[in-house]
């Protein structure tokens, strides 16, 4: 079978902070006992769904760029998941993806009600606005819907995540125990 990585770890090898990096910021460094256990780096049945859960609401949740990492870290210690995969599991908001959840998560928010202002939304996109302005619509009526359908679409996606990664688990185990048989 050869001792060649899979995608998944060749991804985290190159993308995610390695243990060292994390118990070295200053940022953790309440937590830093917790980063350094093995416990949270290791590859188990359990802890590989938890940190898909969080890595994937995490990355829709917070859209705040650079504390998302350290969030998932965060959660990753009450609820025991991986940290290397949460980590990089953030990674789902990006450039490219952020513009997607946040229209998302207005249609959401207006659809249960919220007031979304959807309109002032794609003004402040098309006039190139600066970032006091983008912060200044954050704290308009449409703050309410935008969190409320951020926290809708990364629980709903977060379950998706969680569920997708036990059925790959088990299909991986049982592909395993089938090799070992042969």
């Amino acid at each position: 079978m050869g001792n060649n990585p899979g995608p998944l770890r060749r991804f985290l090898a190159k993308h995610a902070p390695t243990r060292e990096e994390l118990a070295r910021s200053r940022w953790l460094k309440p937590v830093r006992r917790y980063i350094e256990a093995h416990e949270y780096w290791r590859f188990t049945r359990r802890s590989v769904p938890r940190a898909f859960f969080i890595g994937m609401f995490i990355g829709v949740f917070l859209m705040i760029p650079g504390t998302q990492m350290i969030g998932a870290a965060l959660m990753c210690i009450p609820m025991r998941g991986n940290i290397p995969i949460a980590a990089a599991l953030t990674w789902v908001s990006n450039p490219a993806t952020t513009p997607v959840f946040l229209i998302g998560a207005l249609e959401v928010g207006g659809f249960f009600g919220f007031e979304t202002h959807l309109d002032q939304l794609y003004e402040l996109y098309e006039s190139d606005a600066s970032i006091r302005q983008w912060f200044a619509w954050l704290f308009t009526d449409a703050a309410p819907g935008l969190i409320f359908g951020l926290f809708v679409i990364g629980l709903v996606l977060a379950l998706v995540a969680y569920w997708v990664s036990l059925v790959g688990w088990r299909l991986w185990i049982g592909k395993r125990w089938r090799q070992r048989t042969d």
